[in-house]
């Protein structure tokens, strides 16, 4: 099987996402119409979706957006780690992490297009294997535009072969994502997968429902739409685990990046501003640890948690994710502000019993019941529990935290990022006429 997997990555799918042609030769892999026409090939490229989206997916969105959002530093000489690093509008359109971000993405998008468009042909006898394939297929792409959608104003959608792939609005794209998500749901109700898709593809780590309802659920919350994000949260079983699975042979991405490659390195206190983090919060030790190392007048700690081991496991997502997504809902739609606090102590008071063994250990919240004190302390809690899910961009923007100014570089380190989104890859705006005009920040 993993044979197979080197052969998806170099092989499946010749693709041009985007203005990206993604071209790779392995003269031992099977050709395009061994892959995309036969059951085999569908299977094995499902298979390969999710591990090129657990490792190289995950290292770039985790990363660069990490760094962006001051969760990591960068401390590498590396240019491209300095850029991204840095922020602001000294950040170029040729950054290496930035078009690593999009690529990834597209690819991502591209193989579960390549999914989507021939499964239906290749097993119209097999309801449920077709079914398992279309669902999981959606879920990743739906996956890939959320993570093109937390970086950028602007993106494909669709792959395009001809390397002019027509852009939408991040609200578009998300709607488009949110889609993708229903008609998974409802496809997993109308035709369950084979017990056959369920072993060789789907395997016990990553529960399909759960997944979709969470991915739901975050999505409609970034595009506003509560009453949605709070019954896709109410959806999720809280006491199920779903990850990805590394090995030495599919190392943990960040593990290679923070402590292999040293490119990064922790902040202290999660990058959070004085005040925000509790001594005594049990997710302190679980994620940070010495020695410390001071660079450029900051503190940065050895990194822990889902991260420290070439084949720890990490979340797809986590269950704090989904108590604080039903918080958020109830206090954005002005509901009972005494029920989004039930959940918010949900997380802060459980000292045992976590899924992932994330366990903060903390009092119930004693600030103010009012709106804004309530999702000032959403922020604090989804900054701390999903420490490097690549989520904090987008929440530094959607809680209001301060933007970062134009035209001062670097951005200062009290800013907590130091981009809005950023600007599009020079490979895609030299090749695909469509790249519409880098945001200002």
């Amino acid at each position: 099987m993993k044979k197979k997997f080197i052969y998806i990555f170099l092989t499946a799918a010749v693709l041009t996402a985007g203005g990206c042609k993604l071209d790779y030769v392995n003269p031992n892999g099977p050709i395009d119409s061994q892959v995309l026409t036969t059951r085999e090939g569908l299977i094995s490229l499902a298979v390969g979706i999710k591990q090129y989206y657990s490792t190289s997916g995950v290292q770039v969105l985790s990363t660069a957006t990490g760094t962006t959002a001051r969760e990591l530093k960068g401390v590498t000489t590396f240019t491209n780690i300095l850029e991204l690093e840095a922020g602001g509008t000294a950040l170029p359109t040729f950054n290496g992490n930035v078009n690593g971000l999009w690529s990834n993405m597209l690819h991502t998008m591209g193989m579960a297009d390549d999914l989507l468009n021939n499964a239906p042909t290749v097993l119209p006898n097999e309801p449920s294997m077709r079914s398992g394939l279309i669902i999981f297929g959606s879920l990743f792409k739906a996956m890939a535009i959320g993570g093109l959608a937390t970086a950028f104003e602007q993106f494909p959608i669709q792959t395009d072969k001809t390397g002019r792939a027509v852009f939408v609005t991040r609200t578009a794209g998300l709607q488009a994502a949110v889609k993708l998500l229903d008609d998974a749901a409802a496809a997993l109700a109308a035709t369950p997968p084979s017990d056959e898709f369920n072993s060789r593809v789907l395997g016990s780590d990553l529960v399909l429902l759960d997944c979709i309802n969470t991915f739901r659920a975050r999505y409609n919350m970034m595009l506003g739409k509560y009453a949605e994000s709070l019954a896709a949260a109410n959806a999720v079983n809280l006491n199920t685990k779903s990850q990805y699975l590394y090995s030495s042979q599919s190392p943990n991405p960040i593990q290679q990046q923070v402590q292999v490659a040293a490119n990064f390195k922790p902040r202290a206190n999660f990058g959070l501003p004085a005040g925000f983090v509790d001594p005594a919060d049990g997710r302190l030790a679980f994620y940070l640890s010495t020695p410390d190392v001071v660079v450029g007048g900051e503190t940065l700690k050895t990194l822990k948690g889902f991260f420290d081991d070439i084949a720890k496991s990490i979340p797809i997502y986590h269950p704090d994710e989904v108590r604080l997504l039903k918080a958020e809902a109830i206090i954005r739609s002005g509901g009972d502000l005494n029920a989004a606090k039930t959940q918010i102590d949900a997380v802060r008071t459980r000292a045992a019993g976590d899924p992932f063994g994330l366990n903060p250990n903390l009092s119930a919240y004693s600030g103010p019941v009012t709106t804004d004190a309530l999702l000032l302390e959403v922020y604090k809690q989804r900054c701390i529990s999903l420490f490097l899910q690549g989520l904090r961009l987008e929440d530094s923007r959607r809680f209001g935290r301060p933007a970062p100014p134009v035209n001062v570089n670097p951005v200062p380190t009290t800013y907590e990022r130091n981009r809005n989104f950023y600007p599009y890859p020079d490979q895609e705006r030299l090749t695909n006429p469509n790249t519409p005009a880098d945001p200002a920040i």
